[in-house]
């Protein structure tokens, strides 16, 4: 989930840890990491990302690109295209039947 603009970054932080503390553990959920670089490579980033797998979620992880603040480096969000094939991928995993 990517924070909206005009939600500041608490209340979003919020409502994303809301939503996962809900989610039906029976069902995939799905993460794609995105920030700057040097908050990608921070320790305390790992390790959630390591908690959230630990958690039987599924990361999309980011890539190097040229990044929003300038930098150039690991931290974008994975391509569109990418994140759909991996819901595809899973869905088709869980035998979901596909609409029409």
């Amino acid at each position: 989930m990517g924070r909206s603009e005009g939600i500041p970054a608490l209340p979003w932080l919020l409502l994303q840890t809301c939503v996962i503390r809900a989610w039906d553990l029976s069902k995939p959920l799905l993460f794609c990491p995105a920030m700057n670089t040097a908050m990608w490579e921070h320790p305390i980033t790992a390790r959630h990302v390591e908690q959230l797998k630990a958690f039987g979620y599924t990361e999309i992880p980011c890539v190097v690109k040229k990044l929003v603040c300038g930098d150039e480096g690991r931290g974008a969000m994975a391509e569109v295209w990418a994140i759909v094939e991996r819901v595809k991928k899973i869905l088709e995993e869980r035998d979901v039947p596909r609409q029409s």
